[in-house]
Parts: structure tokens; sequence; C-alpha cells
């Protein structure tokens, strides 16, 4: 019998009320909107006096993309693409935007994220929560169909090949954020925080003016081992801790998976934390990166200036790039962990 254990919010939130001075403006009002969509549970909290409209028009957002991406709704046109039998699909421009730039990622990444991997992560049961290890043959078997080289888009026009299957989970909740703080910020909101399922996007500061605090969870155990401050950014972590099985032969397996293997992702890396102006981009390069290792992540970083990054070891280092030095900081009963700035 195989252990199982549920997936973890990979990061945590610490948001508190700070005391206010008086002022001649008076405080925002919060207003929170919790439901659960994406296969996740996903919170929004926003300022102003536009807020509650703002986030009933944001929950309907979610929907739609919603509707448009799951693997598993048969209206969805993911499940149309993949259901085509090699036919061309016609896409709404959401979800042509979204595949464009999953490819693009994934050439990027020398095919570090791959969208195409999705019935290997079926086979191992990371999609439907029943585990097991796939024979060697099997995973041949379906790498055969793996490979975003092989997807053929054009516009807003979808063709992939028999028996080839796609998921772009791996940046739809980034690009849902995205949209959603659009949504926001058109209705007048300049100050709100967004949690979808761990993902973190803010828009502003807190209404005192101050940054988020952001508490990035433990992949060595429960609780979190590092905070730090932002405003207008996202905050995105992929870790192995978050969905993982142990398996028969004592071994434990995680849902990330490396697409040239078929097989979890052993990089040295346990936890990759991507901080950036973009949600789709933090989401996307979360996983690549932890794909890729630390010296791979390392050369991407330097050769680009749109994201910063934070990578745990499993040896319990940590690596962070320069510009987060200033706000970073170890929880106390973490401050043996070693760490290391990245400089360029």
């Amino acid at each position: 019998m195989k252990k199982i254990f549920p997936c973890i919010l990979m990061v945590g939130i610490f948001f508190l009320t700070a005391c206010v001075k008086q002022s001649a403006e008076p405080v925002a009002e919060s207003q929170n909107k919790s439901f659960f969509a994406m296969d996740t549970y996903m919170s929004i909290t926003a300022y102003g006096k536009n807020a509650e409209a703002a986030l009933n028009k944001a929950e309907e957002r979610v929907s739609e993309l919603e509707n448009l991406w799951s693997v598993t709704n048969e209206n969805s046109e993911i499940y149309v693409i993949n259901h085509s039998n090699g036919q061309s699909v016609a896409v709404s421009p959401e979800t042509a935007e979204l595949f464009d730039f999953s490819l693009e990622i994934s050439e990027m990444t020398d095919g570090a994220l791959d969208c195409s991997i999705y019935p290997i992560l079926t086979e191992w049961g990371f999609t439907t929560s029943d585990y097991k290890i796939p024979t060697e043959e099997k995973i041949s078997e379906l790498l055969a169909y793996t490979d975003y080289r092989k997807i053929n888009f054009n516009g807003e026009i979808v063709q992939i090949p028999k028996h080839m299957q796609i998921d772009l989970g791996a940046v739809g909740k980034g690009y849902t954020g995205d949209l959603i703080i659009d949504i926001l910020e058109e209705n007048g909101i300049e100050s709100a925080l967004l949690d979808l399922g761990g993902n973190i996007q803010t828009i502003g500061t807190k209404p005192d003016g101050t940054d988020w605090k952001i508490g990035l969870r433990s992949p060595f155990d429960e609780g979190n081992f590092a905070t730090f401050e932002v405003s207008d950014r996202a905050v995105i972590t992929s870790g192995g801790y978050e969905r993982y099985f142990v398996g028969d032969d004592g071994e434990t397996y995680w849902h990330i998976l490396d697409p040239k293997t078929g097989k979890p992702a052993h990089s040295g890396l346990i936890s990759v934390t991507v901080i950036g102006d973009e949600g789709r981009l933090c989401d996307a390069l979360s996983t690549s990166l932890f794909v890729m290792g630390l010296e791979k992540a390392t050369e991407l970083w330097k050769n680009r200036d749109d994201f910063e990054m934070i990578l745990v070891t499993e040896d319990g280092k940590i690596y962070l790039t320069e510009a987060l030095e200033n706000q970073f900081s170890l929880n106390q009963m973490y401050g043996n962990l070693q760490t290391e700035v990245i400089h360029k």
C-alpha cells in the first residue's frame, strides 16, 4: 500500500493589518472573495470603494477561463484539442496567447517546460490521485508522444498529433492572476492581494503604504523558512513537497517531472521561488527552473532581467539573486542554513 500525501500550499502569506497613522484620507475598507476553481482554493483581498464589484467580476473571469482550459470539461478548448484526433482546432484569443507563451517558455528552457507531458503525469497518478510507478515500457511509449515541438500553432489555430494530449496548467494560474489584476486595476483597485492556490500576486502595497510580507513554505518540514517583502509583484513557488507519494520501494516520487525522462525531476533543487512582474512568467519558470537545476537556472537568470529567484537545494543551501538580498530574511529556527547571493 502506497502512502499518499495531499497537496500542500507552497507559499504562506503573512498579512497583518498594521496600525495606520491618522490622516485626512480615510482608510480603505477591504473586501475578500474566496472560491474553489482550477482544482484549488483561491482568495482575493482588495481595497477601495469598488472592491466588491471588482471581485465579483474577477470570480466570473476565473470561471470563464476555467471553462476554456479545463482538461476534463468536455466543452473546454483544451479538451476539444486533446480529442481532436489530429485535426486543427480554432481557439479563443486567451487560449492562443497562453499557448504562444507556453511554447515560448518551452523553447527558452530547452523543453524543461512541456505542456504535452500531461499523459505521463496521468500515468503516475498525479492528475487523478491514483498514484503508481509506471513501467519503463509505459514511460517510453508515452514519451514518444511528448514533444512540444510537434505542436502546430498558427494564430488562433492549434493542431497536435494523434495520441498527444496537453495541459496548460503550469502557466494557467499565473496567467489567470495577470488577467485578474487587469480587471481589478480597471475598476480602480490600487491595493490587492491574490492567493491563487499558493500563487501570490499583489497590486501596489498594503493600504498603509508598507510592502506585503511573504512567507516561504519550508521544503524540509512544516512552517515557513524565510520571509521577504514585495509590492506590485508575483511570487510563485514550485517544490517537490507540494504533491508526492512514497512507493512500495520506499522511494519518494514528486509531481514535477522531467519531460526528457518522464520521471520526477532530480536536479538537486527541492524548492524554486520566482519573483517578477508577470504571474505567467513566474508560474512557468518556477517549474522549469526546478527541472533545470541550479547551474542552468543561474545561467538563464544572468541572461534575462525580468525575474528574480530563490533556490533551495537538497543539501539545505539557499541561493538568491542579488536584488532580493535586502528584502530576504531567514526565520530564526532556520538561521543555520547557508545562504549565497547570486550576482550577475
